[in-house]
């Protein structure tokens, strides 16, 4: 593999000096790019894109084309895991992900099968390898999954919820039953992030997006848990370089001091939390990725600006943040505004590493 010329994103991930805060941005390669979706469109569909490995590469290094950003992220879909377990996913218009067969029963949760990641989810695979080629060390290539909880939930709701009753009713009625769809689920992803880390992934991020529905204990018990385990069992040596791990848990906020001793090497956060609390609650023993509001680009120039300088000013010196937005960007958003964005980030945070 190709020498890496920009690495100031890993070594923010494991608190190593930078000479700017390194930026990159949930969501990157999407819809708000007129260019990815020209490579939707020829692709077909949503999931013909996530499963040929050059239009993956091809939207992959879309967003690098237009900004300075300090990573690159595989172009993929959370869902992958529960497709190649054959649970039928399909994309509705307007309606995002639904399952066919979604999992309600015991025997649905025992006729779940092993998964092989290098051979169930090849493309994906072929994906990172190909990615990493074109982007010829220029930056660092970021995988990702989704985490248990979160997989769990889309599986047991068939698709996207507002109240999470199905998921939340085996939880409450049926906790051996929820714990046993868990355990499946993070070998499945143990094995899912380790196959990319062999492929060539060189950091990886578990998006807990569902973890903050979840009660105080029940979250410690039916994701962060799952997710340390997870952690426990990746590969964090590879090519040479460790393989930093990123979790991401949206609505975490009150949980920091239990993530920060997971094991994990940052915490993604969301809008809600204040970055200079974070950082006393963490003290240390992690990074902190985060943690813009998105709806920010909607916003004139200087008033992004502003966001970024206040952001930074609450962080303080020193290393240990990845700048990011708080989840991912949105589909409306104009294409200038991230280099506004980007830029600023790169210019105001100079002054905040000697």
């Amino acid at each position: 593999m190709a020498e890496l010329h920009n690495d100031r994103f890993l070594r923010a991930l494991q608190g190593q000096a930078v000479d700017r805060t390194p930026v990159w941005m949930m969501r990157q390669a999407g819809r708000y790019l007129p260019e990815y979706r020209a490579s939707r469109a020829r692709a077909g569909s949503f999931l013909d894109l996530c499963k040929n490995p050059e239009l993956a590469c091809e939207v992959t290094l879309q967003p690098l084309a237009r900004y300075e950003l300090d990573a690159a992220i595989l172009f993929s879909d959370i869902l992958t895991i529960p497709d190649a377990m054959g649970l039928g996913l399909y994309f509705e218009e307007g309606e995002g992900p639904r399952f066919r067969h979604p999992v309600r029963t015991e025997a649905d949760i025992l006729a779940l099968p092993q998964l092989r990641a290098e051979v169930d989810l090849d493309y994906v695979m072929q994906a990172v390898t190909t990615i990493r080629s074109a982007l010829a060390g220029r930056v660092p290539l970021i995988g990702f999954s989704g985490s248990p909880w979160t997989l769990a939930c889309y599986m047991v709701q068939g698709g996207s919820s507002r109240d999470f009753r199905q998921i939340k009713t085996l939880l409450y009625r049926s906790p051996e039953l929820m714990h046993a769809l868990l355990e499946r689920l993070a070998v499945a992803v143990t094995d899912y992030l380790n196959a990319q880390i062999r492929a060539g992934a060189q950091a990886v991020q578990i998006f807990d997006t569902w973890g903050g529905v979840l009660a105080e204990g029940a979250y410690q018990a039916f994701s962060l848990a799952y997710m340390q385990r997870i952690v426990a069992g990746l590969l964090r040596e590879h090519e040479g370089r460790r393989v930093p791990v990123i979790l991401f848990t949206k609505g975490g906020g009150g949980w920091l001091e239990a993530l920060s001793a997971s094991g994990a090497d940052a915490i993604g956060l969301d809008w809600t939390v204040h970055l200079g609390d974070a950082r006393r609650r963490v003290a240390g023993r992690c990074a902190l990725q985060g943690n813009m509001d998105p709806a920010v680009l909607y916003a004139e120039p200087a008033t992004i600006r502003a966001e970024v300088a206040r952001l930074l000013e609450q962080y303080g010196a020193g290393p240990g943040h990845v700048f990011n937005l708080g989840h991912g960007i949105e589909q409306h958003v104009d294409p200038d505004a991230p280099k506004v964005f980007i830029d600023a980030v790169h210019e105001l945070s100079a002054g905040y590493h000697g």
